[in-house]
């Protein structure tokens, strides 16, 4: 099936583009266009290594399949270094929104980590007051062209360092103004989130929403450690839970799969997996599987009743949008709509919304794909 060069495909005469969607996983520091960093950059003499919008997409995309997630992370100095400003982390997060509205998104959460923007003396809040006015920009930008799109802040703290708690609180101060839930981030293996249990028992105190990077570079610890130390309703990538499956056996399209007790848990307590297929080929999260996204377990685990969603990620560094991960899974798995609308579905289910709103989307979503 033919993807254009926007990432876009028809399926059932239908322009994926134009279908409602969720995209719960998507770092603002992992989509700011080239174009924007040759410009912001300019200004504050950062040196690039390609001074062409064109070519510094190539180089993102190039540094970024590495088939390491240590490796991955190092292409945000470059995206990072000219978010240290309220100017350019309100154009950002303004660009950020119009590119999600652009890809059909209705409803979306950002998440990004504050305390990687302080280094030209902004203060938290600063930087938090910085997005906020940048999304809500966004959002009337999209507006005026026609596109209801509601965007929320996943107020993030980097697994490495000792500011959690910190930033916990920052996070729930901010749930009225725009934050809607808290993540942690950065390097995976080693940092196990029960290093963070003091955020996260201080953010169940508050009953404010989590979703924890797990099961991407590390294996079942992390993502044990995610559920109990932090309290995740949502797991950020969890692809490696299949590590918990062992396929008995096969007979055609019957897979018969023994389940251990903590996949179980994630499937039957419907814990949302934001899975981002490009990227999880790029920083190896699926290399026990294979190399080629029809490797990858997403459709084992759609197939036994995961909540699964599709994300992308990094926009920059996967070079890819939400339109054309869709395509890729459509290509490699032959979905179609119903399964589509279903992954929609599962997003909106898993949103950090009240109910009532998640509702609202359900019902957008279903119009959507019933048009």
């Amino acid at each position: 099936m033919p993807i254009d060069q926007h990432g876009d495909t028809k399926l059932q005469g239908l322009s994926l583009r134009g279908l409602p969607k969720i995209s719960l996983h998507d770092h603002l520091d992992g989509g700011v266009r080239p174009e924007t960093i040759i410009e912001l950059g300019d200004e504050i003499g950062l040196e690039l290594p390609e001074s062409d919008g064109t070519a510094l997409a190539d180089w993102f995309a190039h540094k970024s399949d590495s088939g390491s997630l240590v490796e991955y992370l190092k292409t945000f100095d470059l995206t990072t270094a000219v978010m240290q400003t309220p100017e350019g982390l309100t154009r950002v997060a303004r660009e950020f929104v119009e590119d999600l509205a652009a890809d059909g998104v209705i409803y979306g959460e950002v998440r990004w980590a504050p305390e990687q923007h302080l280094t030209r003396g902004l203060s938290l809040e600063e930087a938090v007051d910085a997005v906020q006015t940048g999304i809500e920009e966004g959002e009337e930008a999209a507006e005026d062209r026609g596109h209801d799109i509601r965007v929320g802040q996943l107020i993030t703290a980097m697994r490495h360092t000792d500011r959690s708690l910190e930033i916990a609180k920052l996070a729930v101060s901010w749930r009225e103004r725009g934050a809607v839930g808290f993540d942690i981030a950065g390097p995976e293996d080693g940092f196990l989130p029960s290093r963070h249990r003091a955020a996260f028992d201080y953010l169940a105190s508050e009953f404010f929403p989590t979703t924890v990077h797990a099961g991407e570079a590390a294996g079942l610890e992390s993502i044990r450690s995610a559920i109990i130390d932090g309290r995740a309703l949502r797991l950020g990538h969890g692809v490696r839970i299949a590590q918990d499956l062992d396929i008995i056996s096969r007979a055609g399209d019957e897979v018969l799969v023994q389940f251990g007790d903590l996949a179980r848990w994630v499937r039957d307590r419907e814990i949302t997996l934001e899975l981002s297929p490009s990227s999880n080929l790029q920083t190896g999260a699926v290399a026990a599987w294979g190399e080629e996204l029809g490797d990858h377990p997403f459709d084992l685990l759609y197939q036994l009743g995961f909540s699964v969603t599709v994300n992308v990620d990094n926009r920059t560094m996967s070079r890819t949008s939400l339109t054309r991960e869709l395509a890729l899974l459509v290509d490699a798995f032959e979905y179609d709509l119903d399964d589509l609308e279903t992954f929609q579905l599962n997003a909106a289910a898993g949103a950090f919304l009240p109910i009532e709103e998640r509702e609202e989307l359900i019902e957008l979503i279903a119009e959507g794909f019933e048009r």
